[in-house]
């Protein structure tokens, strides 16, 4: 429940609205409560008619704002959470989020998210009026009788906490293996339409389609069980109404039907109604506390930590001082006491087969990542001093599977640097050698590209990318398997092209092999977690 907790207090800058959403609903709930009350007073002859004539369309009113101001309220929180998380989220890399999948972070930011919903309308609130109600209902039951009194806390208290607790602890039990279920769901189906082509090819449908109902068939399993608990805690809750609603007519017979003893009658019926919803809730009680842990997963596994002391660069430098690394505990070493230099405005290619580190070097300049030991400096700094924000603003990157989004050209560019011109924006592209196709697309920089480029070829798809990598002022330039799909010819007109644009800056060029055309000023050979020069 803790994480739970940890997610109320990120609502903090909502808290004036949600008081007043809480504010009016218990006035709301005071309202009710009292027709029904006086209700029964007017069935004894009673002189309040006019009150009531009075609370009733007050009680509309009121539920009527109520609902504005505390779905206002919720929705005002939600869209804070889902900000904190996306951001939580942007502040690690596609590094360390690449370990989990693209299907779990789209569960955590939807579904887990959408799990805490109710965690102000259909659990706060309910039972901030269940508190309020239970003295009141205690209160009026020990004029008629002690013993109905003690009787009727006992029964409350189990109605309105001990049948949600029930719910919350067995869904807790099931809420992570149905929040597991759903992202490995989603984890399928993303996976079966982004491979849809080969699926058909090799005639996979069948065992795709398996996998897919077999994780659905979990998935449905443990919304099952959450069920099943919530239902014998809303039965625990009903019994304990229903028991307090005898108790109750039996006091009524021995009273004679005196006016407190029917006060009384509908003053049970309203409070019991209360918790009617409150077994359920506890139920969403269970499941928030389990997507919250999930959420901070997601946030403190993939942030790295700012600085406590930051410092700047005094140049651009690079340098590996005995760095050793590996992705998690269970993976084998991919650096073993690294150390390599890499001087300013030099040009440099990093070589190797897959898995010796190539891409894990670029991850740890940008501290997508820590090093276990060791340290790399920028200008004489650890970058682990340097604040985030302004490591990354020196650092050009274009990843090795780079991300056109579905968008427009003009805004695919404007990622690498949001406040470029329209002159700019050309330049890069001339720079990249790519205008010429740009403006024979119907729109121009305004023409909309489908989802990973589509419409574009692969080169030209690599070349936009580089275009948008060029538009940001960063002195170095990492580029990682810049060539990765593209034919020969393709790959040369590419290099050369980069040979030409990135005049003056550090180039780093991550690759398996070199065709022979680039110009460098050092080769480094990545092996057996350890960097070997040769010139260039």
């Amino acid at each position: 429940m803790k994480d739970l907790f940890r997610i109320l207090r990120l609502w903090r800058s909502q808290d004036d609205v949600l008081l007043l959403g809480i504010a009016i609903a218990m006035v709301s709930l005071a309202s009710g409560i009292s027709v029904q009350a006086l209700a029964g007073a007017a069935l004894g002859g009673a002189a309040v008619l006019a009150i009531l004539r009075l609370l009733g369309p007050l009680r509309v009113v009121l539920r009527y704002v109520e609902r504005l101001a505390t779905h206002d309220a919720t929705f005002r929180a939600l869209a804070d959470l889902r900000v904190w998380l996306f951001r939580g989220i942007a502040r690690g890399a596609s590094w360390g989020i690449g370990f989990r999948r693209s299907g779990d972070l789209l569960a955590r930011l939807v579904a887990d998210i959408d799990v805490l919903d109710g965690v102000y309308l259909r659990i706060l609130i309910p039972l901030l009026g269940a508190l309020l109600v239970w003295p009141v209902l205690v209160w009026r039951a020990w004029d008629v009788d002690p013993h109905l009194a003690a009787l009727l806390a006992v029964l409350f208290a189990v109605a309105a906490l001990a049948a949600p607790a029930v719910a919350a602890r067995g869904a807790m039990r099931f809420g992570g293996r149905r929040a597991e279920a759903g992202a490995a769901l989603r984890v399928a189906a993303l996976d079966l339409l982004s491979g849809l082509r080969e699926v058909r090819v090799f005639g996979a449908d069948g065992r795709m389609r398996a996998a897919i109902q077999a994780r659905e068939a979990e998935l449905y399993g443990a919304e099952h069980g959450i069920a099943a608990v919530a239902a014998s805690a809303s039965a625990m809750a009903l019994l304990a109404g229903q028991v307090g609603l005898l108790g109750v007519l039996i006091a009524i017979a021995a009273a004679g039907h005196a006016p407190a003893a029917l006060l009384l009658l509908f003053l049970t019926l309203a409070a019991f109604e209360i918790t009617g919803g409150l077994a359920r809730a506890g139920s969403s009680l269970g499941q928030a506390a389990r997507a919250s842990t999930r959420l901070f997963e997601a946030v403190e596994t993939t942030a790295p930590a700012e600085p406590a002391h930051p410092a700047s660069p005094a140049g651009f430098a690079l340098r590996f001082e005995g760095v050793t690394f590996r992705w998690s505990v269970d993976r084998p070493s991919v650096f073993d006491g690294l150390t390599m230099e890499i001087p300013q405005g030099s040009r440099v290619a990093l070589l190797g087969p897959s898995g010796a580190g190539k891409s894990s070097l670029a991850a740890l300049v940008l501290r997508a990542t820590e090093p276990e030991a060791g340290r790399i400096t920028l200008g004489g700094v650890d970058i682990a001093r340097i604040p985030l924000a302004e490591l990354r603003a020196n650092i050009g990157y274009l990843s090795q599977t780079t991300h056109l989004f579905a968008d427009t050209v003009r805004a695919n560019l404007l990622l690498g640097r949001s406040d470029a011109s329209e002159e700019e924006l050309w330049q890069a592209l001339e720079t990249a050698r790519i205008a010429d196709v740009v403006r024979t697309l119907p729109e121009g920089l305004d023409t909309w590209m489908g989802e990973g480029g589509a419409g574009l070829s692969g080169g030209q798809g690599r070349r936009l990318a580089l275009a948008r990598t060029l538009l940001s002022p960063a002195p170095i330039l990492i580029l990682d398997e810049p060539c990765a799909g593209l034919d020969a010819d393709t790959e040369r007109a590419f290099l050369a092209t980069l040979n030409e644009v990135a005049v003056g800056r550090t180039v780093v060029l991550i690759a398996h092999r070199l065709m022979g055309i680039e110009q460098l000023d050092r080769i480094w050979r990545l092996s057996g977690g350890h960097a070997m020069a040769a010139t260039g």
